[in-house]
């Protein structure tokens, strides 16, 4: 009833930036929240940001300062803006939205297939 699809990753070198893009597309009744996760190789899934339908961020340590979540509740879309880029932030970054997909359902969590963010010289 619903999919994820992420954009904007690429190769870029330290210190560079990058603007990630999810857009949640179908059927659906309401979204809770977004946020983005990342995994790289030989790493567990992490948490990156989420926010929600209001104003409230979190982010992950590794990322503050650095990172901007944000929102357009018109488009569905979820971006996350990726300033000061370093080496180890090279993952794949899944998009993860929390749902409701209708007025009967306790909550659904979906995710998107990923977008590879490589930083390197």
């Amino acid at each position: 009833q619903v999919q994820l699809v992420e954009s904007g990753g690429g190769l870029v070198q330290p210190g560079g930036s990058l603007r990630l893009s999810c857009v949640a597309s179908g059927s659906f009744y309401r979204i809770n929240a977004m946020g983005w996760y990342r995994q790289a190789p030989g790493k567990q899934r992490e948490l990156v940001a989420t926010i929600t339908p209001g104003i409230s961020t979190n982010y992950a340590d590794f990322v503050k300062g650095r990172f901007i979540i944000s929102k357009d509740n018109a488009k569905n879309t979820v971006y996350l803006q990726m300033n000061s880029l370093k080496p180890e932030d090279t993952a794949v970054y899944y998009c993860n939205v929390k749902l409701l997909l209708s007025i009967w359902d306790y909550g659904t969590d979906a995710w998107g297939n990923g977008t590879l963010v490589t930083v390197s010289s």
